[in-house]
């Protein structure tokens, strides 16, 4: 499936109570397109990250999974865990094989509160994992975060939130070399 088609798919689905700013709030269009862009640019990744879900200053704001408005256009607001792993990613020179996307890619936040975020719920843990099969065709799967860890029933690295980001670090590195070295077995996707 295309980025286009696969966009159009992810507009259209419901994730329970998660906002789908996808479809949903003023600049969806925006978000959709620079989805479009990231997955085309991301097409030969051969690294699936997978997070929880977006939070209320990162992909909700830019449309991009882990990624913050200030690192798409310059201005707008900054989030910790997309700093810290776009960081990481280019220390490790990792940018170009990685594609970044969560359990769920829908915003959960607590009702009438837009602004913060919630532990996803596992109806809408199950509506996200249509997307994370879709994606992890032929790439290796590393859930970020036990609560991705538990979701795609593999071994997962320590979130880089809540100082967690060295911790972070040594598992991407860890994660990398397996990936780079084909003689070791390392995570795959034998889950989807």
């Amino acid at each position: 499936m295309g980025p286009e088609a696969f966009v159009a798919k992810l507009r259209e689905a419901s994730f329970g109570e998660a906002c789908n700013f996808y479809r949903e709030g003023a600049g969806a269009e925006r978000r959709r397109a620079r989805l479009c862009q990231y997955l085309a640019s991301r097409r030969d990744a051969s690294l699936l990250l997978v997070g929880e879900a977006p939070g209320y200053r990162g992909a909700r704001v830019s449309g991009v999974p882990f990624t913050s408005e200030r690192q798409v256009s310059g201005t707008g607001p900054a989030e910790a865990t997309a700093t810290i792993v776009h960081r990481v990613l280019c220390e490790l020179g990792l940018t170009d094989i990685v594609l970044l996307w969560n359990v769920v890619p829908a915003h959960p936040h607590l009702p009438g509160r837009p602004n913060t975020n919630r532990r996803p719920s596992r109806a809408e843990i199950e509506a996200g994992m249509q997307f994370v099969r879709l994606l992890a065709r032929e790439r290796r799967v590393v859930p970020v975060g036990r609560l991705a860890g538990e979701a795609l029933c593999i071994p997962w690295i320590r979130h880089p939130s809540h100082g967690g980001a060295v911790a972070f670090r040594e598992g991407l590195a860890r994660c990398a070399s397996c990936l780079l070295d084909s003689s070791v077995g390392g995570l795959g996707s034998a889950f989807l």
